[in-house]
């Protein structure tokens, strides 16, 4: 059996400013209607013993993750949250020892939750190859068969090839070599050789295995991993561990914390239209372009513009004369950047968190497990928001010391609770919610039910607010 371990940590900052920290590119859709984690889960349909997946993800995240899985019908997926970010090696040793916990010891495979595969059915192929490998004993990697001399991966040098029953029909080779990103000239000869693949970060490995080549080279980290995962404890959909003892937890990569000391390493070559999503240029070049070589999203009016990457979210974007550019536009920020640039991408969003910026963090609308918000207008002591909630969801009940707010109903019927009183509230009508008053608001309709709120008061933010009662657990 093999249990697909799908990575969906990251935050993905080089795509800003449609990625953000909550809301990273993996949960987005930007190559096809599905997003990016749903394509890595879809990648695995029709495959033969091949059990639900299990996601490991940003606790800030478990909403959205939990229900793009059970969208794409995987609402029996195991999602174990990570307290803080420990890179991969100790997110894949909490999903190897909950494996083992749940008395299987099956082929782990490693995906990250924001690569793209354009060809499922070879990749299929090599998870096939690499299961055997792996249930031998192997600690399988994908190599990346390159067609460009790449500064911007890692390589893996293949030594000798291995020939077996299993994989007679698909090259494999012991790992000579693990290295680092090359400069042009390293990559051109690398390319030469013929002899070097690009490291894509995914792994197949018996759980047992795995949690055993840890304990040889990275004992602490392992024994970390334990002491979280030994406080287990199950919270709506989700699995919790330990927060203290994960955040004690040292951090490294799966690479370099066990694949390149290991000597079980092999390399299953993979040429399936790979690629990382790690840049708007990559998605450039994984675009459908039009006759001037555009890859063009959303609403765009151009003329005499060529080679350039342009999406709009909520407004127009018209380019006249510009080449190799990209600009992205969504509802609170505007990315303009040289395509040959957009790895320095990250260091915008680096001074955003430095300047305390929110535009690093959330969109303007904002999702929650019960809907989203959307903030429309703000200035001194009142804000205006744009309320939506699905179907049977409800709000925390809660109340808050600084504001008081009024809430318009557009469409839909409200229950709303108000201290002692409980109403309901339908199209057209509003109620006014006192400063200090116990309040939740619910949706007992089966369409989504449309809000406007006004908020008046001294403070604003969104930490002034006081749970009382909140299914969701937060």
């Amino acid at each position: 059996m093999i249990t697909p371990v799908i990575l969906s940590g990251g935050s993905g900052t080089r795509l800003w400013p449609l990625s953000r920290e909550e809301y990273p590119k993996q949960l987005l859709a930007l190559n096809s209607q599905l997003t990016m984690l749903q394509e890595t889960a879809a990648r695995l349909e029709g495959m033969q013993d091949v059990a639900a997946p299990m996601v490991i993800c940003n606790e800030s995240h478990r909403f959205m993750v939990a229900e793009q899985m059970r969208i794409q019908g995987n609402a029996s997926s195991q999602i174990i949250l990570e307290p803080c970010g420990r890179n991969t090696a100790p997110a894949v040793a909490l999903a190897a020892l909950h494996a083992l916990a749940s008395g299987d010891d099956s082929v782990l495979l490693v995906l990250p939750a924001d690569h793209l595969i354009q060809q499922v059915e070879l990749f299929q192929q090599a998870v096939v190859s690499g299961a055997s490998l792996a249930a031998a004993g192997s600690l399988v990697t994908f190599g990346i068969v390159a067609n460009k001399a790449e500064t911007g991966y890692g390589y893996i040098r293949a030594g000798k090839e291995i020939t077996t029953q299993e994989t007679a029909s698909t090259p494999v080779y012991r790992v000579a070599q693990f290295v680092e990103k090359p400069d042009a000239q390293t990559a051109q000869t690398y390319l030469d050789s013929g002899d070097y693949y690009w490291n894509s970060g995914m792994f197949m490995f018996k759980a047992s295995t795995y949690l055993a080549e840890l304990a040889a080279f990275q004992p602490t980290m392992l024994a970390a991993c334990r002491q979280a995962y030994d406080a287990l404890q199950s919270d709506l959909d989700f699995l919790r561990i330990d927060r203290d003892a994960f955040a004690a937890c040292p951090s490294d990569s799966i690479d370099y914390a066990v694949m390149e000391k290991t000597a079980a390493a092999v390399v299953v070559p993979l040429n399936a239209g790979w690629n990382d999503i790690g840049s708007w240029a990559a998605l450039w070049d994984v675009g459908e372009k039009d006759a001037a070589d555009n890859v063009i999203k959303g609403d765009v009016l151009t003329t005499g513009v060529r080679n350039c990457y342009l999406h709009a979210q909520s407004r127009l974007i018209a380019g006249v004369g510009i080449e190799n550019l990209v600009v992205v536009e969504t509802a609170d920020a505007i990315l303009v950047a040289d395509k040959d640039r957009v790895q320095d991408v990250k260091e915008i969003v680096h001074t955003l968190k430095q300047q305390s910026r929110g535009e690093a963090l959330l969109h303007r609308c904002v999702s929650r497990p019960w809907g989203t918000y959307e903030c429309v207008d703000h200035a001194q002591r009142f804000q205006v928001k744009r309320i939506t909630v699905n179907s049977g969801a409800r709000l925390s009940l809660q109340l808050h010391h600084h504001r008081a707010e009024h809430w318009v109903v557009v469409s839909g019927t409200a229950k709303v609770t108000c201290g002692e009183k409980v109403c309901l509230v339908s199209e057209n009508e509003s109620i006014f919610i006192p400063i200090g008053t116990q309040h939740r608001l619910e949706n007992p309709g089966i369409l989504p039910l449309e809000l406007i709120e006004v908020q008046s008061g001294s403070y604003l933010g969104e930490d002034d607010i006081v749970r009382l009662d909140d299914e969701y657990g937060r």
